[in-house]
């Protein structure tokens, strides 16, 4: 039989990543030797009672800026007790709050009375709060009109990074600048580690927080760039950096990210193996984030993307926090450099009942620790599925998404809903024979 997954199975995990191990590894299909899993066969947030955190990811306002622009929106009075209230009122117990390092350094008084804002009405009401350290396209320094993440010190003493030259992953100045972070190789003027600067910037954030019984963890980095088969390594370094000055201060659960680009055939290698490789050495009360923006059933990569995600954390001996969820639609160009590019298609994307279903039914049945659904914001997304609130006259109006979430939560840990099926890269237990499912291509 096939290995599943996604259901409850008598062979110990151990010995079903022995197996797949000792076959993939003599199959050539890996080209490195499997070293020791990291900790032990048990990890606390494997353990921890209750069910689990299903919810939001939430943007704020000063914990969001970015230094390059101003932004164009303001919070309502009371948006937060709004927000944890409705959320709260509707049987929803967690938020993945998303905070910036470059909007701690635009104005930080600002950004840290946010933070306990945050913490104390999240408190109040009940609400499992994960804090993000997030990033998207690097900063807004390499990319003015959309990015927001590192603060411009990491950037301005290099005229190799100079102002607008992208951060996304296709971008060549994105490619250094990840490169010479994940070598250890970005200062500020003074000369200053940049990893030792966020260790920083993180303190600040756990001086906030971290006493509240609403705070249950921290992200290292959502979605960090790889650009080279060499960096797998080198972020698994930098992530028990990471953790092991976070380990300092909180027994909370530390949550690292899956990487960024995920395609299945880039010359990265993205293998179950090499992202197992991100994880920190001490992997006790760790969890591993991958985002799930589309349907396994539907669409074959999207089922071979899980997949990929499910071994890797089975072989980091980690739980899996679906960190951001929902459902687009992508459609692939060749752009001007010959290059084939996706981006999301605002049109056609949308997410139904049935399909929200079905994946917190998947989460369901991969145990997950967590799930955050894309997004909770006052700004509204030309995505229209990526908005589950509307703001009119400073009152918070929930979307028909809010409610499809809000049902989707609802039925499948209410009750079981139809078994969620995933065909995975599996070994035959019965017969002992190798099995590697291909599923699909990007």
């Amino acid at each position: 039989m096939k290995l599943n997954f996604l259901k409850k199975n008598n062979t110990p995990k151990y010995l079903v990543i022995i197996l797949f191990t000792l076959i993939i590894s003599n199959t050539g299909f890996y080209s490195f030797p499997i070293q020791q899993l990291n900790g032990s066969t048990d990890n606390d947030a494997n353990t921890k009672s209750g069910p689990p955190y299903n919810g939001v990811d939430m943007h704020g306002f000063y914990t969001r800026t970015a230094q390059a622009r101003d932004t164009n929106y303001d919070l309502p009075d009371n948006y937060f007790e709004e927000s944890f209230k409705i959320l709260s009122d509707n049987g929803l117990n967690h938020v993945r709050f998303l905070v910036f390092w470059e909007s701690f350094v635009k104005n930080p008084e600002e950004f840290m009375e946010e933070l306990k804002t945050v913490a104390n009405l999240a408190d109040k009401y009940n609400i499992n709060v994960l804090y993000d350290n997030h990033q998207f396209h690097t900063s807004s320094y390499l990319n003015p009109q959309r990015g927001t993440g590192f603060p411009f010190s990491l950037f301005e003493t290099d005229f190799a990074f100079f102002y607008g030259s992208g951060g996304g992953t296709k971008y060549p100045t994105a490619k250094v600048w990840w490169s010479n972070w994940w070598d250890r190789n970005i200062r500020d003027k003074d000369a200053n580690d940049g990893w030792t600067l966020q260790t920083e910037f993180f303190k600040k954030v756990l001086e906030a927080v971290d006493n509240h019984t609403s705070t249950v963890g921290y992200e290292i980095l959502s979605e960090p760039q790889v650009h080279d088969k060499n960096q797998w390594e080198k972020i698994g370094k930098y992530n028990t950096f990471m953790a092991d000055f976070l380990r300092k201060y909180t027994d909370k659960t530390i949550a690292y990210s899956m990487n960024i680009p995920v395609s299945l055939q880039s010359p990265i290698e993205l293998t179950p193996l090499n992202l197992a490789k991100m994880a920190p050495q001490n992997t006790s009360n760790v969890v591993f984030k991958i985002s799930v923006y589309g349907v396994p059933q539907e669409n074959p990569y999207q089922e071979s993307r899980l997949s990929t995600f499910v071994q890797a954390a089975e072989f980091a001996n980690v739980p899996l926090y679906v960190g951001e969820w929902n459902n687009v639609q992508r459609d692939r160009i060749v752009d001007e450099e010959g290059e084939i590019v996706t981006f999301i298609n605002e049109t056609f994307s949308s997410i139904n009942q049935t399909e929200a279903n079905i994946l917190v039914d998947a989460f369901k049945n991969l145990d997950v620790w967590g799930s955050a659904f894309w997004q909770w914001r006052v700004d509204s997304h030309q995505v229209q599925n990526f908005n589950l609130i509307n703001v009119t006259d400073g009152k918070i109006e929930t979307t028909t998404y809010f409610d499809i979430v809000k049902t989707a939560y609802q039925t499948i840990y209410g009750n079981n809903s139809q078994n969620f099926s995933l065909n995975t890269k599996s070994i035959d237990l019965n017969q002992q024979e190798s099995q590697i499912n291909v599923i699909g291509t990007k």
